[in-house]
């Protein structure tokens, strides 16, 4: 195993080289490879200002103290497995805001050469020599230390009238193997905001619709439902899947214009919407709670949803929603070329 040179190895290379020793034989001597003495030698030097690297004078005190501080970088780099690994994950954490998963998953995608699993990310965030980057900001849940998940509890029944139950809905839509089932909920700003958002996801392409509702009305909320999802082909309109929210209360409307059935969770089982729910936590990453929803215009928010549409997805095999949309629309146009021909 190979073992760094030590002070008094370091005092004897300058002492015979110094008498006027070669490189060999104090190599020899020393009990060491010549290529590390050389090495040593050209690494450690002490430089003067104007002089070029590997021309400097060579102090072993100097080498010692300069050997030491490469070390400390180097341990506290160690955990990123080099710095090609940690610029690429503090790019897309920082800039893209994507999680450690889907990082972990895209890196070997954008850099066969290059791998990292997604807990070793984030025990480098949390790790005590790094909490002066502060990536931690940069993560859904914005904590200054790791903490266990925690349950919900279940409170007490509601209903919208002729509601019908997610009891009743079709097992396929379990499965996630068809494409055009779809959940949607809303998103609020401040509680005394006007506005708010409407999101909708899909949830075997896990593709992200979001618009702004200028009310928080049933009304509204259909309507939006309707310029965005009328532009989808027959095959990704299936099913809806709401919470018992008052916006929702529009449902017939919306099954009768878009061929959609809505089905209803059961009051407070926000995991019966689980695609959704992960959805509104990935937008909080650019709309914090407490935010003012009247102050972001549509721009901000399609550009949100375009961020969410183009980021790698663990479940997609670390594909994009957008990508996979691609690759459904193409699949189904050889599949009605074939039923034609």
């Amino acid at each position: 195993m190979y073992v760094h040179l030590s002070l008094q190895e370091r005092e004897e290379l300058y002492a015979l080289k110094k008498a006027g020793w070669s490189l060999g034989n104090i190599a020899k001597k020393l009990g060491r490879d010549k290529g590390t003495l050389s090495r040593e030698l050209k690494r450690n030097v002490l430089l003067t200002k104007g002089l070029e690297k590997g021309s400097g004078k060579y102090i072993p005190c100097h080498a010692q103290e300069k050997a030491e501080k490469r070390a400390r970088k180097q341990r506290s780099q160690a955990s990123w497995k080099g710095p090609e690994v940690y610029l690429y994950v503090r790019t897309h954490l920082k800039l893209d805001r994507w999680s450690p998963e889907q990082i972990a998953g895209r890196i070997s995608i954008d850099h066969p050469e290059l791998s990292i699993v997604h807990e070793t990310i984030y025990q480098s965030i949390y790790a005590k020599e790094n909490r002066k980057h502060e990536l931690w900001k940069y993560l859904t849940i914005q904590r200054k230390k790791r903490m266990k998940k925690g349950g919900r509890h279940v409170h007490k029944d509601s209903r919208i009238p002729e509601a019908v139950s997610i009891d009743k809905r079709p097992l396929v839509v379990n499965r996630r193997k068809q494409a055009g089932h779809w959940e949607t909920d809303n998103v609020i700003g401040k509680q005394t905001d006007k506005t708010a958002l409407s999101v909708t996801v899909e949830r075997k392409l896990r593709l992200t619709i979001m618009s702004k509702l200028t009310a928080k009305t049933a009304d509204e909320k259909t309507k939006k439902l309707f310029e965005r999802m009328s532009k989808l082909p027959e095959d990704l309109r299936r099913t809806m899947t709401a919470d018992n929210g008052a916006e929702n209360a529009n449902h017939k409307d919306i099954t009768n214009s878009l061929g959609l059935p809505v089905y209803f969770c059961h009051a407070y089982h926000s995991w019966e919407r689980g695609t959704v729910e992960n959805t509104n936590g990935r937008i909080r990453k650019f709309i914090p709670k407490g935010m003012s929803m009247d102050a972001i215009d549509e721009e901000t928010i399609q550009l949100i949803e375009w961020r969410l549409n183009s980021t790698p997805r663990k479940c997609l095999g670390f594909k994009t929603p957008l990508e996979v949309l691609e690759e459904f629309m193409q699949n189904t146009k050889t599949s009605n070329r074939c039923t034609s021909d």
